[in-house]
């Protein structure tokens, strides 16, 4: 007996796996509604709503990746804006920096002149006095 042969041996026409092999469609798993047509067994019922809760969790997966993009491109927005922001900062800190370096060496520079301006008055006199 071969694992290929279907159970219909004497029908002559090839095995597809999509058409159903038994003949008698409405056997015991198979139940007829008022109209006529065939309920799905059990188990068919199951393995589609499972399948169905499936593909839901899928759908919800996808919507919850294209939000997590929206959020991550709005993040590298205000990464962007933020790096923008820090490039000014830092060119504001040092025109800042050079004002300060040169107002401190004004300042130093007019101790210095201050220093020798009183030194001179002090000293000169005496000079002048003991030379004579």
């Amino acid at each position: 007996m071969s694992y290929f042969n279907n159970e219909n041996s004497n029908n002559n026409t090839p095995y597809d796996p999509y058409i159903p092999q038994s003949e008698n469609i409405f056997s015991d798993d198979h139940e007829l509604n008022v109209e006529g047509e065939s309920k799905q067994p059990s188990k068919a019922q199951a393995l589609k709503s499972e399948i169905d809760d499936t593909v839901g969790i899928m759908r919800d997966n996808i919507n919850k990746v294209a939000e997590r993009g929206e959020r991550l491109t709005s993040i590298e927005d205000k990464a962007d804006n933020l790096a923008m922001s820090a490039q000014g900062f830092k060119r504001g800190a040092n025109r800042v920096r050079k004002q300060m370096w040169l107002k401190d060496l004004k300042m130093k520079a007019c101790l210095v002149l201050g220093i020798i301006v009183l030194l001179v008055v002090v000293i000169v006199p005496i000079v002048i006095h003991f030379s004579k």
